[in-house]
């Protein structure tokens, strides 16, 4: 009898372990309508000729083959060369708060540990954030080892040069950089920063969607400033070479952020307050602010960002930024993958293009707009090597 109930146990955990990541995957990160990818030649030429790159997907965060094609969630690798996306940010999640919303939560509930332990991650990742973090690391250094040098982690001034060289030749490689949500990952640990960034870290944002050890976050209980922890941690990075994002930040904690550091800042992924109005999206100010600092606005491809369910939706929002502070600012952050609908996979990017031509944008705004702008954040924040 005891057999028979251990044996039934690990059958039962075997059977969640894989089928509950597939419905998460299936229904959380699916996409709306399942488009038709159908554009018009003059489009589809354009997009083939641009560098493309997104600044924000989650893709790590669930157990699934990026190296191989699915038709579950909105990215792996052959759907990221089918799109044409030349450069895509890994951003990595270690905790998330329950009942999870866009004005109030604490820190007290941990949905990502029930998630590890489904999915069988290393018993460290059940109790350290900064564990999961260098995990999940882990898991896109396996997928560049395991891609035959189709696919490059992009951690230096140099890889991005050397990227750009190959591809000219080589159209079909792709490339993705490391970014992380939170800095709870550290643990209260400044350290930890460097721990982070030899794991290949390139990004990092501050808040998720809870207050904690280092900002206030948007959607905190406080929703205060930088702690004096915070400031500290915020100048490491400046110093290494980090991407400061400050996507989920506090108003108060923005703020002082553009008062503190001299490079380029971003938000990865966001929609815009003149579009539509809500606790996630970036004021007329904030906006100001990133394009004083040289920085890019990642657009998500999601309705609470952009109001919308289709792709006119995001370029509604693209058009907002351009048309309050220039076409250098704005450049595309899906937030794939992220617990989220979204218009269109990582396939279906050229539809951005058509849809931008369709607007009126000029090709040499396009290639901006698509990668460009991203390119020129990367070049300015990225060590010259490690």
């Amino acid at each position: 009898m005891i057999l028979f109930i251990i044996i039934t146990f690990f059958i039962c955990l075997g059977f969640i372990s894989f089928y509950l990541p597939i419905y998460i995957q299936k229904s959380s990160n699916a996409v709306y309508n399942n488009p038709q990818h159908k554009v018009s030649e003059k489009a589809m030429k354009l997009h083939n000729q641009l560098i493309v790159a997104d600044m924000h997907a989650d893709s790590l965060l669930l157990n699934r083959n990026l190296l191989k094609k699915s038709n579950i969630g909105h990215i792996d690798i052959p759907r990221l060369v089918q799109g044409n996306v030349a450069i895509q940010a890994f951003t990595v999640v270690t905790k998330a708060p329950s009942n999870l919303n866009i004005d109030r939560n604490d820190s007290t509930t941990d949905t990502i540990k029930p998630l590890a332990i489904i999915q069988r991650w290393p018993v460290s990742t059940w109790f350290s954030l900064k564990e999961r973090a260098v995990f999940q690391a882990k898991k896109l250094h396996k997928i560049q080892a395991d891609a035959d040098g189709n696919f490059i982690i992009l951690k230096t001034h140099q890889d991005l040069e050397e990227f750009l060289s190959k591809r000219n030749t080589h159209p079909h490689l792709t490339a993705g950089f490391l970014g992380l949500e939170g800095l709870h990952a550290l643990e209260g640990n400044i350290n930890n920063v460097d721990v982070l960034y030899n794991e290949g870290f390139r990004m990092m944002g501050l808040t998720h969607f809870f207050d904690n050890d280092i900002s206030g976050s948007l959607h905190g209980i406080d929703k205060g400033g930088l702690t004096p922890l915070g400031k500290e941690v915020v100048q490491r990075m400046d110093k290494l070479g980090i991407i400061i994002d400050l996507s989920h930040i506090s108003d108060k904690a923005f703020k002082e952020i553009c008062n503190l550091v001299y490079g380029p800042i971003v938000v990865s992924h966001t929609g815009v307050k003149g579009v539509k109005n809500n606790n996630l999206n970036l004021s007329d100010e904030k906006i100001k602010l990133i394009a004083d600092k040289k920085g890019v606005i990642g657009i998500g491809f999601f309705e609470r960002a952009t109001g919308g369910t289709d792709v006119n939706s995001i370029i509604k929002s693209i058009n907002y930024v351009v048309d309050l502070v220039g076409v250098d600012y704005v450049c595309l952050g899906s937030d794939f993958d992220g617990y989220v609908k979204t218009s269109i996979d990582c396939s279906g990017m050229s539809m951005i293009t058509e849809a931008l031509l369709v607007q009126g944008y000029t090709e040499n705004e396009i290639k901006k707009i698509m990668g460009e702008n991203v390119l020129r954040v990367l070049k300015d924040s990225f060590p010259s090597r490690v």
